[in-house]
């Protein structure tokens, strides 16, 4: 079994090698080819994976290359986890939305639209170049913004499943609060990438009973904090949103934070130059303990459970992935792209049938689902009023003059980015 990774060179890989080196069984690698234009920095990954591998017994071969076509060609699946404009066009999504009062975010508000807009078009590309070499590989989209480029990936006929490591994440801290096995603790994860809900815990299965009513008894102010979100709203709501609420639930405040702190941006460029440091000794054989601060968690253990049912599986297991609407959520359109537990296998992802969800979460999910189909437009088509359009629509934004501003800042600050300017 070959597998590629796009994007290979990120300070992420490490996490995704260890997963792969100790679930081997799960995912029988054979060929692992990791891909990247940045020839140094894939060297310096490339060798800490080889000798993670090696220390784990993983006889599966490791290769680095930049070129696109010999790593895809005969690959059973692709991962995507590139950006494009690196960590320097991150922290200007995290700037310049900042100047007229709206949150500074990578994946959602007048940020998430910049890095859409520049990603798209790179992923369509590439998704292109595998048809044509290898028109039956698996695309596994980690690529934020991932329900954007999902559904990119979708309309245009691709083998594609978003993968987001939220809701592993969630289930894991879950696991630990309720002290029971992770694969027993099943979410009721509804809504779009980085806008859900865990409408319920279930402990033994999908069918299981729900323990969420306990968890918050018992850990609400503790699962609140790391929410940064006040305990009382979760006890009125009676669910756990995903962190990313706080951009709506808590934009003004969240705002005035993120002015006086150090971006989220300059954290991450500071970390990962000590994350390259450290894959740079020879002696270095598993991943660092830093790589943790650097998010993704779980995120290997999520890609091989994603890949192992694609490919493997012909029953399927249940698992939370970015997939086609197709009626889950009857007030969406198919094509949408939603964030749910859908039964993984060979033959794709069918999400489970879902439960109504209250017009409190579903008018914000149908709010940003059409801020997603304008964001989408805009990026496969360009042009200004498109994006003015996009901003005007999202919830983080919504008012024309702020609109206009953001617009001009977006394309100022990514012109080198977007083709047709």
């Amino acid at each position: 079994m070959k597998l590629a990774v796009v994007g290979g060179g990120s300070t992420y890989t490490p996490e995704l090698i260890d997963g792969f080196a100790r679930l081997r069984d799960t995912l029988p690698l054979t060929e692992l080819v990791l891909v990247d234009p940045a020839a140094e920095r894939l060297a310096t990954v490339g060798g800490l994976a080889r000798r993670i591998f090696a220390k784990q017994g993983h006889q599966g071969r490791i290769t680095t290359t930049s070129d696109l076509d010999t790593a895809v060609d005969g690959a059973d699946a692709v991962l995507l986890q590139l950006r494009v404009g690196g960590q320097a066009a991150r922290a200007k999504d995290e700037a310049w939305p900042l100047q007229c009062g709206c949150v500074g975010q990578e994946t959602t508000g007048a940020g998430g639209l910049a890095k859409a807009l520049r990603t798209v078009p790179v992923v369509l590309d590439i998704a292109e170049r595998i048809r044509r070499r290898n028109p039956d590989a698996w695309i596994i989209d980690f690529t934020n913004p991932v329900g954007i480029v999902t559904r990119a990936l979708l309309q245009h006929g691709h083998r594609a499943v978003g993968l987001c490591n939220v809701a592993i994440h969630l289930q894991r801290k879950f696991a630990a609060l309720l002290e029971t096995d992770p694969a027993e603790v099943h979410l009721d994860h509804y809504g779009l990438n980085h806008l859900t809900w865990e409408l319920g815990v279930r402990l033994g299965g999908p069918d299981g009973a729900d323990v969420l009513p306990r968890l918050l008894a018992e850990h609400g102010p503790r699962i609140a904090g790391e929410l940064h979100l006040p305990p009382p709203l979760l006890e009125r709501l009676g669910v756990v949103p995903s962190y990313y609420l706080r951009y709506y639930y808590a934009h003004d405040e969240t705002v005035a934070e993120m002015r006086t702190k150090p971006s989220r941006a300059s954290e991450v460029a500071a970390m990962e130059a000590r994350l390259l440091e450290m894959y740079e000794d020879p002696a270095l054989d598993e991943k660092p303990a830093l790589l943790a601060e650097r998010g993704g968690a779980f995120y290997s253990e999520a890609a091989v459970a994603l890949a192992a049912s694609l490919l493997t599986d012909s029953a399927g297991t249940v698992q939370v992935v970015n997939t086609r609407n197709d009626g889950t959520l009857p007030f969406l359109p198919d094509d949408a792209v939603i964030e749910v537990p859908a039964r993984v296998s060979r033959s794709g992802a069918r999400p489970l049938p879902a439960p109504t969800l209250d017009p409190l979460y579903a008018g914000l999910v149908s709010h940003v689902t059409a801020y997603e189909q304008l964001a989408l437009e805009a990026a496969l088509h360009g042009g200004r009023d498109r994006v003015f359009r996009s901003l005007l629509a999202h919830p983080l934004v919504g008012q024309y003059d702020r609109a206009e501003a953001l617009t001009d800042s977006l394309l100022a600050h990514n012109r080198e980015h977007l083709a047709w300017l």
